[in-house]
C-alpha cells in the first residue's frame, strides 16, 4: 500500500479512520481516568486497613491486594463483565424479567481497571504515609490539632506529595490495562484498531498506529506526573503545621 492510501485511510473523510481512531483514543482516556479515581477510593480505604491495628482489617486489606495483583487482569475482566452480566440477569429473572441483561461494557471495564488500581494504589498510599516523619505527627498532636485537622493540613498533603511517582506509575499500568477491555466489546482504542484491520486488511498499519498512539499517553502522561511531583516538591517547604 502506497503511502498517499495509508494517509487516507488514517483520514478524516467519509474513507477514513482517523475521526474513530480519535473518539476511541478519547474513550481509553475516560475509562482509564474513571478506573484510576474508583481505584483511588478503594486504595485510600484498603491502606487505611492494612495501616489499623485491627487484625481482621489488616488480614481483609492483605487478601485483597494480594489476590487482585496476583490473579490475571484479563480474569478479573472476564469476571466482572460476564460473571456480573450473569448475575444481573439472574437477578432480572428473579424479578420476571425475561432476557439477557448485560452490563455496560464502560462500567464493567472501568471497574475491573478500578479494582486491579486500587490494589496497587493501597500500596502506593501505604508507602506513602509511612514515609511521613513521626515527628511532624508527634508535632501536631503537641500543639493541640485534632485528628481531623491533621488528617487535613498533615497527613492528606504529605501522603499526596511523596504518593505522586507511583499513582503515576499505576496510571500508566490502568492505562495498557484498558486495552484488555476490548473483549468487551467497548469501542477504545485497542478495539477500534482491532475493527479498523480487520476492515481493511491493514493489520500492520492500523496496530502501528494504535501502539503509537498508546505511546503517546503514555509519554504525555509521565510529562504531566513528573510535572506535579516537581510542584508538590515546591509547595511541601511553605505548607508548614504551624500555618494551622
Amino acid at each position: 500500500m502506497d503511502a498517499m492510501a495509508s494517509l487516507q485511510l488514517l483520514g478524516f473523510g467519509s474513507n477514513g479512520w482517523g475521526a474513530l481512531l480519535l473518539v476511541a483514543t478519547l474513550v481509553t482516556l475516560a475509562v482509564t481516568a474513571t478506573a484510576l479515581a474508583i481505584g483511588a477510593v478503594l486504595g485510600a480505604i484498603v491502606a487505611s486497613a492494612k495501616l489499623s491495628g485491627n487484625l481482621l482489617l489488616k488480614t481483609l486489606g492483605n487478601v485483597y491486594t494480594t489476590v487482585f495483583r496476583g490473579v490475571p487482569e484479563l480474569l478479573i475482566i472476564y469476571l466482572i463483565y460476564f460473571g456480573g452480566s450473569s448475575a444481573v440477569t439472574s437477578v432480572g429473572k428473579w424479578l420476571g424479567y425475561e432476557g439477557f441483561l448485560g452490563l455496560p461494557s464502560f462500567a464493567a471495564g472501568a471497574l475491573a481497571v478500578g479494582i486491579i488500581s486500587g490494589a496497587y494504589q493501597a500500596e502506593v498510599f501505604r508507602g506513602a504515609y509511612l514515609a511521613i516523619s513521626k515527628g511532624e505527627l508527634e508535632a501536631a498532636s503537641a500543639i493541640g490539632m485534632h485528628s481531623g485537622l491533621r488528617l487535613r493540613r498533615v497527613i492528606i498533603p504529605q501522603v499526596v506529595r511523596f504518593a505522586i511517582p507511583g499513582l503515576g506509575n499505576v496510571w500508566q499500568l490502568s492505562l495498557k490495562d484498558s486495552a484488555l477491555i476490548s473483549v468487551t466489546g467497548l469501542a477504545e482504542l485497542m478495539r477500534t484498531s482491532q475493527v479498523a484491520a480487520g476492515s481493511t486488511r491493514q493489520y500492520f498499519l492500523f496496530f502501528i498506529v494504535g501502539g503509537a498512539l498508546y505511546l503517546i499517553l503514555t509519554s504525555l502522561s509521565d510529562r504531566v506526573f513528573n510535572r506535579a511531583e516537581r510542584r508538590a516538591n515546591r509547595s511541601m517547604p511553605a505548607a508548614t503545621i504551624g500555618q494551622a
